[in-house]
């Protein structure tokens, strides 16, 4: 049976309902408030540069492997896909999709690790807490504020990209409740107090493009990792799901070449992750029956998700790649040479702001050491791998070449 979109959802956020922006603007005549915040997303500098960032590998090693910028276009091709599929504002489940991951540092994860252990005195560095920085404060394009001025429903997306920070008590909860709310948001007045309701769930729109970001990375890892030589195909033949779609494309296509046998289980992957997602998500639409966007958010446990049986094989999938792509000795040895190139630029600036360029250097020399050790991360955080080594070698002497 073909396709067949559903009409739009009384779940769906109204765009003409928004709760506004932190800064009033006149409404535009011709996009509604989510394409608007779509749009400057994708105008921003922070966008631009995530084609020099590091989605696994290092972006200089290859032209066919995923950058930030790759990766989150296709988070926001499959986040459109489901939220059609429901009826939801495709424009919002967009622009959340698109400004997830404007908050990574240079080098991918080991970056934002080792600035982390940088700002360990100082409120430490969150990666999805940097995203809701740079849209609100470091982006400076327009004239009247600071940052994008996306409205209250986007950057509630990009906050709560992994759900509910704090309980109803504001303890906070997760990935948080051992060394509490990242720095950004404490520093963003209003993000404390409940303005952004750290407390309750995402709209159906943001837990889509959380998922979504899920799928991306579950799928064209497989892809990278084959292609860079980490694990062969056949490596695939246990993992749940994927082994089953690799079995039956060797069936459909006996001796077929492996850049087209893993795109076929590339593709066949996102396709089989969304089914389910859109399945499962039905179900408990059916079971929980929340009348509203608002509903949604109350619901206490997330609406959107994967069944339990594909949640516990892409839990497999995802100890697979940990196994043989995030902790591969090859990808080991060149997170630990970058990692270095982040340590000594944090030192290096730390010591001395001056070299860094104006505007980031004004007022640093009698600022305060928390405020001084943030403006350096958010210097480095913004930088694309080649800015970082290229900003290293005008400082060092043995930049690494990370290969």
């Amino acid at each position: 049976m073909p396709f067949q979109p559903a009409r739009r959802s009384p779940i769906a956020v109204d765009p003409s309902a928004s709760r506004g922006r932190r800064h009033a603007e006149p409404e535009s005549r011709s996009r509604s408030p989510f394409q608007r915040d779509r749009d400057r997303i994708l105008h921003s500098a922070a966008f631009r540069r995530l084609t020099h960032k590091t989605q696994v590998f290092v972006a200089h090693e290859g032209d066919h492997y995923r950058t930030r910028l790759t990766h989150t276009l296709e988070v926001a091709q499959i986040a459109r896909t489901v939220a059609r599929a429901f009826g939801l504002d495709e424009d919002l489940a967009e622009a959340v999709s698109l400004a997830h991951d404007l908050g990574h540092t240079p080098f991918g994860h080991e970056g934002e690790d080792v600035l982390g252990a940088c700002l360990a005195t100082h409120g430490g560095f969150d990666h999805n807490a940097q995203s809701f920085r740079i849209v609100t404060r470091l982006e400076r394009r327009y004239a009247a504020f600071d940052g994008l001025n996306l409205t209250w429903e986007t950057l509630e997306g990009i906050v709560k990209h992994n759900g509910p920070l704090v309980d109803d008590a504001g303890r906070p909860v997760g990935r948080y409740a051992a060394k509490g709310l990242p720095h950004a948001l404490l520093d963003h007045g209003e993000a404390v107090g409940g303005d952004l309701r750290l407390a309750t769930r995402a709209s159906a729109e943001a837990q889509v493009a959380a998922i979504a970001d899920d799928i991306a990375y579950d799928a064209h890892d497989i892809d990278d990792g084959v292609r860079a030589g980490l694990f062969a195909v056949d490596a695939l033949a246990a993992v749940p799901v994927v082994g089953d779609i690799l079995a039956a494309v060797r069936a459909a296509y006996p001796g077929l070449e492996t850049s087209r046998l893993v795109h076929e289980i590339t593709r066949a992957t996102v396709g089989a992750l969304v089914e389910d997602v859109v399945a499962e998500t039905g179900r408990r639409l059916a079971d929980l029956a929340p009348a509203d966007a608002e509903a949604v958010r109350l619901l206490g446990v997330p609406l959107v998700g994967f069944s339990p049986a594909m949640a516990a094989a892409e839990r497999q999938l995802k100890d697979f790649l940990f196994a043989n792509v995030y902790r591969h000795p090859q990808v080991l040895a060149v997170r630990k040479e970058a990692g270095r190139v982040v340590r000594d630029l944090f030192a290096a600036l730390l010591a001395e702001p001056a070299a860094m360029p104006a505007p980031w250097c004004d007022g640093l020399e009698a600022a305060p050491a928390a405020s001084r050790a943030r403006r350096v991360a958010d210097y480095i955080a913004g930088m694309t791998d080649r800015f970082a080594l290229q900003e290293h070698r005008r400082l060092f002497d043995d930049t690494p070449e990370l290969r």
